[in-house]
């Protein structure tokens, strides 16, 4: 019982709503009031305008923290009092207009009649017409960009999207957003996720997901499909060069391997590639090793590393990475 007649609204006689809000003002900020409360300034000042009714629970707080009994001139209405009141007067604009309450599924039918009649075989720009991309040559830019979706992308029914860190991978955001619209000439969203800490570029055309399903990509879960680089990227070098590129900086890394050996120190910066898709693993590897560029793949099978030190610098000067977060690793 306490819980519901805590739930409602006081109604005040006219303008003693203000003059209650200007009384405990004598005694408290406004701020003040919205801190007992649990509620916005904003809304201590609606009340005053008298714009909304108090919350009973509001008023008696206020009331207890300025050690007065509560007024006697009020009444207690339901939380959504006004939904009947509203709900009825327009149930009756809507039957003097036109005739009925409730349309009973007419536009639904009507809808559908004509649909079935003539609608669907209109040309009609939302449902016939998907928006126009630039389809690219076979390029090295495209392979890429095909290793970067290998990498941290994905493909739904509509949408093209990837998805990378808010902070670390910021800079490298704005060179995958210039790829993507020297390629395709498509406006990117950008979404912002500041509990994950990511950031998420989002193409929203369907003539793009059909195009990097032409060129190889899959359409879902990558893992399940078990997803490898197209064939015509592993067949030409330069192609290769940039495809790997892009899903190292991605999905790959850059570590401190550290030892001690006969009381020395020693450290290397070593570079792995992770992904749960051994098509994907072998193909790497193989495209690494005909760069003439020496790598294993570990005994969990879901890594391919490069460890010696001579061949992180030819991986580092035959591919490279144009992701900065990577780059600035390697400097310290």
């Amino acid at each position: 019982m306490a819980e519901k007649i805590n739930s409602k609204r006081v109604l005040f006689p006219t303008s003693k709503q203000r003059d209650f809000i200007d009384g405990a003002l004598q005694k408290l900020s406004v701020a003040q009031m919205a801190k007992i409360c649990d509620l916005s300034e904003r809304t201590i000042r609606d009340w005053r305008r008298e714009k909304f009714l108090m919350d009973f629970t509001a008023l008696k707080k206020i009331c207890r923290k300025i050690n007065i009994p509560l007024p006697t001139n009020i009444k207690l209405k339901d939380k959504y009092w006004y939904g009947l009141k509203g709900a009825s007067a327009g149930g009756k604009a809507r039957w003097k207009k036109y005739g009925r309450i409730g349309n009973n599924g007419y536009r639904k039918k009507k809808w559908r009649e004509w649909w079935g009649r003539e609608g669907k075989y209109k040309l009609h720009k939302i449902f016939n017409s998907p928006k126009p991309i630039e389809e690219p040559n076979l390029s090295s830019d495209l392979a890429e960009f095909v290793g970067i979706m290998l990498g941290d992308g994905g493909l739904s029914k509509y949408q093209a999207y990837i998805t990378l860190h808010s902070r670390d991978d910021k800079e490298y955001g704005k060179f995958v957003s210039d790829l993507i619209k020297k390629l395709f000439n498509v406006p990117i969203h950008f979404f912002y996720r500041k509990k994950d800490s990511t950031l998420r570029l989002v193409i929203s055309r369907i003539n793009l997901v059909n195009f990097c399903n032409k060129i190889g990509l899959k359409t879902g879960n990558k893992i399940k499909q078990q997803i490898d680089v197209p064939d015509w990227i592993k067949k030409e070098k330069k192609l290769s060069i940039a495809a790997l590129r892009g899903l190292f900086d991605t999905d790959g890394c850059i570590f401190r391997h550290r030892y001690r050996v006969k009381g020395k120190n020693y450290n290397y910066n070593k570079i792995s590639f992770t992904s749960h898709s051994l098509p994907l693993i072998n193909s790497i590897f193989e495209m690494i090793k005909h760069l003439g560029i020496k790598a294993r793949i570990t005994k969990s099978n879901w890594d391919v590393r490069i460890d010696a030190q001579k061949d992180v610098k030819n991986y580092l000067k035959i591919i490279g990475f144009h992701n900065r977060k990577n780059l600035k690793k390697i400097k310290n």
